[in-house]
């Protein structure tokens, strides 16, 4: 996408919208490492967050000590720092989205135009990086809680009528950023993957609370497990004792925190934690305004040490994420998938670092790896770091291996230095008999079984180009 104007709108071809890869072309000119280039886009969109969580905190409840609070959870959250320190779309996402709210609140306080341009700018952001987009649009309508309505009908009805325009100009605004991707050939790609996702909006007549109440139970234990627990609580006291004083702000930052994830646990057919990421800046702020309630001295007491509770949790939870990520007590399902199975990247960077080394020690050899997969994880997370050397191609050969795949033999008869990558839970020949030489092997972390699953770099040697099995004969 960097070096090729052609393939500007290539993510659309799996459906996906492309502003996180266009945004993180230019980093990719600044560090060396394309996974740096990608974590760097998120943790700057995780600044913009921080920043607006922030400023929305004191706009909404006009206590610098709930805004300075806000930012500090945001940014010690385990929720917020493991994700934002992810390569992930969803980390812009929620920047678009905290600034969507506070542009749309400021345009409908203030009733001006300019203010609802410029949330159409920031959601016309938010819809070319993920389709949830989508949730901030429809929310938007919720702000209209903090119109100052008047006493008579007809004043009001041209209350109304402006703060629909505003809000309609902000959505033209956004749809129109949107419809850029038309310029792309698989612009309805768009669509139809989003299908692959969620389900019919009829579903709820046929089956209400399948995968609902599931999918909130296990929102509520990423949030205890990530948020920590004491973020919960926090907004929970929050809302209890800021909703007479601060009504319409406590439900409005209810609605935008729990109208995704309630849409989400009824139509998503898969749910992961980061699906709710957009949504956790609200929570946040709900439990930051707890320092903006009154209470008595023994409820001052329990508040200072719920939240040195959160810091500690935090704190330990984030400790483990730096320096060993096995051991932060992360939730199953994301454990599982950045951790233990086959989608975690153990391995990819150092292969690659192999591979590099190899071919400068041997400049007249070409060097062939062949990996599990088509595209994802693999071989596309080696590619990345091996764009740069011609003389090293990595392509896909297959998803379960019980031999060496033919395009891997074809490799090394023609005389290329060859290898095979793939995991140990899709490798199930005898490495020895089929004459595949184990190079490095990168074990992932412990499954709770005991067991864990490795990334293996076979060599493919002169001995398997003689193996009747991997010839295809009898």
């Amino acid at each position: 996408m960097r070096a090729e104007q052609t393939l500007r709108f290539l993510p659309l071809s799996d459906g996906k919208q492309p502003l996180f890869m266009w945004v993180v072309i230019p980093f990719f000119k600044l560090f060396r490492d394309p996974l740096v280039a990608g974590r760097m886009v998120s943790v700057l969109s995780g600044l913009g967050t921080m920043v607006g969580i922030s400023l929305l905190s004191y706009l909404l409840f006009k206590n610098k000590k709930v805004s300075l609070l806000a930012a500090f959870f945001y940014v010690i959250s385990p929720f917020t720092f493991f994700f934002d320190r992810l390569s992930l779309a969803d980390s812009m996402l929620s920047m678009f989205g905290i600034w969507t709210f506070i542009f749309s609140y400021l345009a409908i306080r203030y009733k001006r135009w300019d203010l609802a341009m410029l949330s159409g700018f920031t959601l016309g952001g938010a819809w070319l990086t993920k389709s949830p987009a989508l949730f901030f649009a429809l929310m938007i309508p919720s702000l209209w809680l903090f119109v100052n309505w008047d006493k008579t009908l007809k004043k009001n009805f041209f209350i109304f009528i402006k703060i629909l325009a505003l809000w309609l100009v902000t959505v033209f605004i956004g749809y129109g950023f949107y419809n850029i991707l038309r310029l792309g050939p698989n612009f309805h790609l768009i669509a139809s993957r989003n299908m692959d996702y969620v389900y019919p909006l009829n579903h709820f007549l046929v089956s209400f609370f399948d995968p609902l109440k599931t999918f909130l139970l296990a929102s509520a234990r990423w949030i205890v497990a990530m948020g920590p627990w004491p973020l919960l609580i926090a907004a929970i006291l929050g809302f209890i004792f800021n909703y007479k004083k601060h009504k319409k702000a406590v439900l409005v930052l209810l609605v935008w925190f729990l109208a995704p994830v309630l849409i989400q646990s009824e139509f998503a057919k898969t749910f992961t934690a980061r699906y709710i990421f957009f949504s956790i800046p609200y929570l946040i702020i709900l439990s930051s305004s707890v320092v903006a309630a009154k209470f008595n001295k023994w409820g001052n007491v329990a508040i200072c040490g719920l939240l040195s509770v959160f810091v500690i949790v935090s704190g330990i939870f984030n400790y483990y994420l730096l320096t060993d990520p096995a051991k932060a007590k992360l939730p199953r399902s994301e454990r599982s998938g950045y951790l233990e199975e086959w989608t975690a990247g153990h391995g990819i960077r150092e292969t690659a670092n192999f591979l590099i080394e190899e071919q400068a020690a041997h400049p007249e050899e070409k060097i062939v790896i062949g990996t599990e997969g088509y595209f994802g994880t693999l071989p596309d997370g080696l590619q990345i770091y091996l764009n740069r050397y011609p003389e090293i191609t990595a392509i896909g050969v297959g998803l379960t291996f019980d031999t060496v795949p033919p395009p891997l033999i074809d490799a090394k008869a023609f005389g290329d230095r060859t290898y095979l990558l793939v995991n140990a839970s899709r490798f199930s020949g005898n490495a020895a008999y089929l004459g595949l030489m184990k190079v490095k092997e990168f074990p992932k972390a412990l499954k709770p079984n005991g067991t864990h699953d490795s990334l293996l770099l076979f060599e493919v040697t002169n001995e398997a180009l003689k193996n009747k099995v991997n010839l295809g004969k009898p």
